[in-house]
């Protein structure tokens, strides 16, 4: 058997995984990643992030070309899509953005092994590929093989008419009738893709609101135009069943007639992925979840293991499993390593966008925290009408006592990016006074974010 050595050894190519990889590289480790797919990237790049946000721009720019581009005096006749063309974008831009992982393994001279990584015990790693096994030694070693779609006990994935949102980023072709189980970020952004392109969507949610990750305001803001766009949404709705005949479903839920659909997309959550590491014989303990317990440092209960992302729980960002991963690897060679949780953002890619970054005013209510808030609407900005998007406001939070910034929000256009500088402004403990003082360009959307900050003291100056 082939024998190599490291000083670290990640399991896992996701977006935790290879920034890990490359900052162990530069902090002056010997590097290998063990990862089983052929292309690098993860979940994130292949079949999650990525290629969702590709279908959502496509799909996006056709919706709006059809709805919404008449107000510019943009008039397009007898518009189509080419379903084929909109799939092979995607995965043109899935493949560029793994071919470029490939090339930062290269410059920072980290080894890559293709096959399925086991942990034999502290320091050693066994992973099989097609030609063989081979035994990697590592003095550390680093879990971060991310998570996989959850689906429901009553609910039997057939990975065609029942699928999750691996499959449904692939149809063949648009559904008459989706169906949508979750009112999450998954089920919303996929369901928008296909809303857009044709098919008749409800999502059935078992809460009373879509995004419980979300402020609640923003939240039932989003569900309104969403709702407006032809999404329909059934609430309080708890799924029985679900059956397959031939190409239809029958989608069986709580105190209302079955519901015929041609497919079933199963949006419900992600668990952690630890298939095959063998933890229990490793003695490295999980929760009732089976996400992976660490330390501040990310510390397993077995010396020398590691872990980081998704599974080892908490907000399934790619953005938070970087974090993780620099800040694990930094604290592995200098002793300190740290991610600030309360400023990591969080971001649905529907139309409008909804961003977050901080406390909810839920969570401030339920924590007893006094507060002041301050909304500014899309409406009353110069470059929201020009761009012909008003939905929406900006909701900004802060102690009332020191002005802090608690948290941010955002349903409008381009959230996304805008999130970035409450984000920023969050994680060097700026106040709501910072935003407000700090001069932003005008046209600019991002005007929103002060001006929603100037609320906070009643000063608003276009609103």
């Amino acid at each position: 058997m082939e024998q190599k050595q490291h000083d670290l050894v990640i399991i896992g190519a996701g977006p935790g995984g290879y920034v890990a990889a490359i900052r162990g590289a530069q902090l002056g480790l010997n590097v290998a990643c063990v990862e089983k797919e052929q292309d690098l990237g993860g979940t994130c790049l292949r079949i999650g992030c990525i290629p969702s946000k590709a279908l959502l721009e496509s799909s996006e720019l056709f919706w709006r070309a059809k709805e919404d581009f008449s107000q510019h005096g943009i008039h397009a006749k007898d518009l189509q899509f080419d379903l084929p063309a909109i799939m092979a974008r995607k995965e043109k831009t899935v493949k560029v953005l793994s071919k470029g992982v490939e090339s930062l393994f290269r410059k920072n001279k980290i080894s890559r092994y293709a096959g399925t990584g086991r942990i034999v015990e502290p320091g050693q790693v066994l992973v099989d590929t097609k030609d063989g096994a081979i035994d990697l030694k590592s003095r550390y070693i680093l879990i971060a093989t991310g998570s996989k779609p959850a689906t429901l006990p009553h609910i039997n994935l057939d990975g065609d008419r029942v699928a999750t949102s691996t499959e449904a980023l692939s149809y063949k072709e648009v559904p008459g009738r989706l169906v949508v189980i979750g009112a999450g970020a998954v089920g919303l952004e996929i369901g928008s893709v296909w809303k857009r392109l044709g098919a008749k969507v409800t999502v059935l949610e078992v809460m009373d609101r879509i995004l419980p990750e979300m402020d609640r305001d923003i939240a039932r803001d989003a569900m309104k135009l969403l709702e407006k766009q032809g999404l329909e949404f059934q609430l309080v709705s708890r799924v029985t069943g679900v059956g397959v005949k031939g190409n239809q479903c029958m989608v069986e839920w709580e105190g209302n007639e079955p519901t015929l659909c041609d497919r079933v997309l199963v949006a419900v959550g992600r668990l952690p992925c630890t298939d095959g590491l063998d933890l229990e014989s490793l003695s490295i303990k999980t929760d009732k979840k089976g996400y992976i317990s660490v330390d501040k440092n990310y510390v397993t209960s077995a010396a020398g293991i590691y872990a980081i992302g998704d599974v080892v729980g908490g907000p399934m960002l790619a953005h938070k499993a970087q974090e993780e991963g620099i800040a694990c690897v930094e604290h592995m060679v200098t002793g300190y390593g740290h991610v600030d949780y309360h400023t990591i953002p969080n971001v649905v890619y529907t139309h409008p966008e909804i961003a977050s970054v901080g406390k909810t005013e839920d969570e401030l209510k339920r924590d007893g925290t006094d507060y002041r808030s301050g909304l500014f609407p899309f409406r009353a900005n110069g470059r929201a009408h020009t761009l012909g998007q008003t939905e929406g406001k900006v909701k900004v939070l802060a102690d009332a006592k020191s002005d802090r910034l608690l948290g941010v929000h955002i349903l409008g256009a381009r959230a996304g990016d805008l999130i970035a500088e409450a984000a920023t402004a969050m994680n060097f403990a700026a106040s709501s006074e910072d935003i407000a003082r700090s001069c932003h360009a005008h046209p600019t959307l991002p005007e929103a974010l002060r001006e929603a900050a100037l609320a906070v003291a009643g000063r608003a100056i276009h609103f």
